[in-house]
């Protein structure tokens, strides 16, 4: 990992910051149970909290449809199959191997990728994640036919439907966390995690730091909309590293005297983590009356667990958004 590299990345972010003039938050998101739902749904666990007025079958088959779906995009589009077993945390971590040769007569198929313990195949690893990363930015249209497009928008209005609007109202929520809801569109992050991106001049950003598999994860942004509000430079994976370590790459991204972090997620592993960075964490509760869950969680609930860690501005400041915001 280049240091000198990471250095001059983190000087030009602080300075571009520090002509912001405000605070910027950066929110930490968990996903399974918290922008999305499907362990729930497969499990029976979401209907069972509604103690009989949801349809626990009804639920099982959406999450069944979505986890088939999901693995099947993996397969087809994002080369799961080759790369199942060599998670990285991050899309950029191996981009020191690439050698940025144009892979547009590049045949996968027959370059003989093996396990990434030599340079050659930590570039060919890399290649792919290079691809991967062109993909999530094109988007879904560019990998989907129409028809499918069509089955999958139903999809997402079912499950939308079935869990009270629980993916539309995380989504919306999102946007309003980050300063701007479209063109977040960006490079890769640097090798060591710290990142090299162009989205310094949005004064608040959302970050994914999720416990499954990369390449799933990236494919579950996608395919519930999330993409346009976090870039695949912002998403990081802690199946081997864990979210200790993801949350200290982020500080060491970000981290500026105007920089305050908000962690929001289901699990204890984000929330002691989270106790180990000393940042505020939002517990998201599933359950049916709950004011932390979609629909009803707020940035004005999000400003006062920053305030208890960094003092009154935040929640001030979003007293200040107007209801519409909220």
């Amino acid at each position: 990992m280049d240091g000198s590299s990471a250095l001059s990345d983190q000087t030009i972010e602080d300075s571009n910051m520090e002509v912001v003039g405000r605070v910027r938050n950066v929110y930490v998101w968990d996903m399974d149970e918290t922008l999305i739902l499907l362990k729930s749904l497969l499990n029976g666990a979401y209907a069972e909290a509604f103690n009989g007025l949801k349809d626990v079958p009804k639920g099982v088959e959406i999450g069944t449809m979505w986890e088939k779906h999901i693995l099947e995009l993996c397969d087809r589009s994002f080369f799961y199959e080759d790369i199942e077993n060599y998670n990285m945390p991050f899309l950029d971590a191996l981009s020191r191997y690439d050698d940025r040769r144009d892979l547009a007569d590049y045949d996968f198929d027959q370059d003989g990728f093996k396990s990434p313990h030599d340079e050659e195949n930590k570039r060919k690893l890399a290649y792919r994640h290079r691809v991967i990363a062109n993909k999530y930015m094109q988007g879904l249209p560019a990998l989907l036919d129409q028809e499918t497009m069509k089955h999958w928008n139903e999809l997402y209005d079912l499950t939308d439907e079935y869990t009270d609007r629980w993916l539309s109202s995380a989504r919306a929520f999102l946007g309003q966390c980050s300063s701007r809801e479209e063109d977040l569109k960006v490079s890769l992050t640097s090798s060591d995690g710290i990142g090299n991106h162009n989205d310094t001049t949005s004064e608040d950003i959302n970050v994914l730091v999720t416990s499954g598999s990369l390449i799933p994860s990236l494919v579950k942004c996608l395919l519930f909309r999330l993409d346009n509000l976090i870039t695949h430079g912002n998403v990081y994976s802690s199946w081997e590293v864990g979210k200790l370590k993801c949350f200290q790459w982020i500080k060491d991204r970000f981290n500026n005297s105007n920089v305050h972090f908000c962690v929001i997620g289901d699990g204890w592993e984000e929330c002691e983590a989270a106790q180990a960075m000393r940042w505020p964490f939002v517990q998201i509760d599933p359950r049916p009356g709950s004011s932390h869950r979609f629909p009803g969680l707020t940035l004005r609930t999000l400003g006062y667990y920053l305030a208890v860690v960094y003092g009154s501005s935040d929640a001030e400041n979003d007293e200040g958004k107007s209801s519409s915001d909220l």
